[in-house]
């Protein structure tokens, strides 16, 4: 490891280290434009100019210098400051006075650093150079004249993103960055926006809605996929005007999918704001006490048999675990949180998480891919699976939905056939899987929501533990979720036992009369066509297909509009934390549980919300663990049996629109127009 002197400061840094990070290993702040430390290094801005000695007698770029044994190096001296001053003029040549009116004012790398380095006047008497604005799609907004050629998008889109659908035209004062003029194909695009350091890639959505500084900033977890993607939520009074990444390397890293970005603005349409009853064949506003009235009439005197309750992909623990308690309390066991009809095992843990951790993606050195397509249902989950292949060393295959990845892979086959043929002796895959140090299998919903899925979960597992990918240190079996409550709705039990109905018991009930209540919580994923004369209670935040069919309407929180707990894919107990508070008569979910409870005569004994957590406690002591990566003991899960010959089906057929909120969302339906002949094959247009 080297050994140099920083300022006068001696550090000593891992081999392959540059300049700057030696640096900034000595507490020393290197200003800089285009280096990122997730991006390949460009040197093309030359912010970061240090002096070095031994060296020449001119100041070097420290990002694309490797930090060499008994360097001195100086970051303050005569030389370095005329020279980041001299840069900084250039950079400031072209670049317009629109700070006033630029999205970007107060949160702009230039602005700071011009601060630092900047001179109170110019020495450039010419016309300012002037570009055209790109078209970059109905997400990204460019005003391109402030472009500094960074380069950091182009970057991106090509290293992380895997869709190069930015580069550079022309040289010199002529370049210009653009996108040919066409929409920016990938579902990662909006990080862009966070890494251009000046104002010409900002957000079309949030143009002239705000100052950073007006804004209150939340730091709570994503929804609406399964990862938990750590985010930030600027809110101003009651509604929320953005949504940012936070740096979680063992989850996100520092990236967000363009949904989890951009959806937000479904959180204040056709949002439901007080209570509904149907009365005459329509839904008709309601009090509180007249729609509990409603609800406590109808289950008067009916046997807990004939009560179901289904819950959504949205709803937090709190909520669940009241609900279940409340069917519990009616004596029905008529529940389950899978509204795709997943064939999970909620008895085994270890059978229904992503056990490898989504940081372990990058430990591993062969991954098979069973009826999955992460780019649509885990684009960030994706990101790093690619991210791990440009390492090197690491075969890709894929069984199921056959798409453009944004990395190469072994395309083996379509269906469950072709699982059980990976599985024999002789297949090539199988030598690669074995050969493997780590081996990940992950398996994705369109392989378990099907009849088969119990037999396809047990083939998956036998794979595994064939292959060795189950050990005492590693444990490469992974199933990826696309629902944010369903790991958090397994560990609770919120699953029918005792002979209780799963959800598709529930729908063919409703439709034989033998289930005459069903309690809905934000469950829309389904046909509810289904719940036939079946009297509906739904809570929820949004006017979905549930809402449509209820009889009761019982206006909930959405995810940024309560403190809640949810359980990411890799089984990871994650807090969300409120950012505004939900409009109108509308409630916390678990609140209007217990509330409901109390009207029916069978309060549950619970009044806050840390008895809620307790009780989530007592229920599973996973719950006991916040944000850990547990080690889950391994068992038997799946039941062995045949499997279909039909072909696995991605759950996710637009990646835009896959809840309430994002389905209430105009700028999801701006992507949607925009990218719908992509659909799942990833082509352009």
């Amino acid at each position: 490891m080297p050994k140099l002197k920083v300022d006068g400061i001696e550090v000593e840094v891992p081999p392959g280290s540059t300049v700057l990070q030696a640096c900034e290993a000595a507490g020393k702040e290197i200003p800089r434009f285009c280096y990122h430390e997730r991006l390949s290094i460009a040197g093309n801005c030359r912010m970061c100019l240090v002096e070095i000695k031994p060296g020449p007698p001119k100041p070097a770029a420290s990002c694309a210098m490797p930090a060499g044994e008994n360097m001195e190096v100086f970051t303050e001296s005569a030389m370095v400051l005329k020279a980041r001053k001299g840069v900084m003029e250039f950079l400031l040549i072209n670049h317009p006075l629109d700070c006033p009116i630029c999205d970007q004012g107060g949160e702009c790398d230039l602005q700071d650093q011009a601060m630092g380095y900047g001179m109170d006047h110019s020495r450039f008497a010419e016309n300012k150079r002037a570009v055209p604005d790109k078209y970059m799609g109905p997400l990204i907004k460019t005003i391109m004249t402030r472009c500094i050629h960074c380069t950091r998008c182009v970057r991106f889109v090509d290293e992380v993103a895997g869709m190069p659908a930015i580069g550079g035209l022309f040289r010199g004062e002529h370049m210009e960055i653009s996108s040919l003029e066409r929409a920016v194909t990938s579902e990662l695009s909006g990080n862009v926006i966070d890494l251009c350091p000046v104002g010409a890639l900002t957000s079309k959505p949030y143009a002239f809605a705000a100052r950073p500084w007006e804004l209150r900033k939340t730091e709570t977890v994503d929804v609406l996929d399964a990862l938990g993607s750590s985010i930030r939520v600027d809110s101003r009074g009651m509604e929320v005007l953005r949504v940012l990444p936070r740096i979680n390397e063992e989850i996100n890293e520092e990236w967000i999918s363009d949904k989890t970005r951009f959806a937000y603005d479904g959180l204040k349409r056709q949002r439901l704001d007080r209570p509904y009853v149907r009365r005459d064949g329509k839904l008709r506003p309601a009090t509180w006490d007249e729609a509990f009235a409603a609800i406590a009439t109808r289950l008067k005197g009916l046997a807990g048999d004939r009560f179901a309750a289904i819950a959504g992909d949205l709803a937090d623990c709190e909520s669940m675990v009241a609900l279940k308690d409340l069917a519990t309390g009616l004596g029905s066991t008529n529940i389950d949180c899978r509204q795709d009809g997943a064939k999970l095992d909620p008895g085994v843990r270890a059978g229904y998480v992503f056990n490898a951790g989504l940081a372990g993606i990058e430990a591993a050195d062969a991954i098979l891919l069973v009826g999955t397509n992460p780019r649509f249902e885990a684009p960030v989950l994706n990101a790093r699976i690619r991210k791990r292949w440009k390492a090197g060393a690491l075969k890709v295959g894929v069984l199921g939905p056959q798409a453009d990845l944004t990395y190469r892979y072994d395309y083996l086959g379509a269906g469950a056939q072709t699982l059980a043929d990976v599985g024999e002796s002789g297949h090539a895959f199988l030598d690669v899987l074995k050969n493997a140090e780590r081996p990940l299998i992950v398996v994705g919903q369109g392989a378990l929501a099907r009849p088969d899925g119990a037999a396809v979960l047990a083939a998956c597992r036998a794979l595994a533990e064939s292959v060795g990918a189950v050990g005492d240190e590693w444990n490469g079996f992974a199933v990826l979720h696309t629902a944010a409550a369903r790991v958090g709705g397994l560990d609770l039990g919120f699953v029918p036992r005792d002979g209780g109905r799963d959800v598709e018991g529930i729908l063919q009930g409703c439709e034989s009369g033998e289930v005459e209540v069903v309690y809905l919580l934000g469950a829309d994923e389904f046909d509810t066509s289904r719940l036939g004369n079946a009297f509906v209670i739904y809570q929820g935040h949004h006017g979905d297909a549930g809402a449509h069919r209820a009889d009761v309407v019982l206006p909930g929180a959405a995810y940024t509009e309560k403190n809640g707990i949810y359980v990411n894919t890799e089984g990871r107990v994650q807090y969300a934390n409120r950012a505004i508070f939900p409009p109108g008569e509308a409630r916390e979910d678990w609140t209007i549980v217990r509330a409901l409870s109390g009207v029916l005569g069978a309060p549950l004994p619970y009044d806050n919300l840390d008895q809620v957590r307790q009780r989530l406690v007592e229920v599973n002591d996973v719950f006991a663990h916040r944000d850990e990566l547990l080690r889950n003991p391994w068992g038997d899960f799946g039941t062995a049996g045949a499997m279909q010959s039909s072909a696995f089906a991605s759950p996710v057929t637009n990646f835009y629109m896959t809840d309430p909120i994002s389905r209430a969302s105009e700028t999801m339906a701006r992507c949607t127009a925009e990218f719908q002949n992509r659909e799942l094959t990833g082509t352009d247009g």
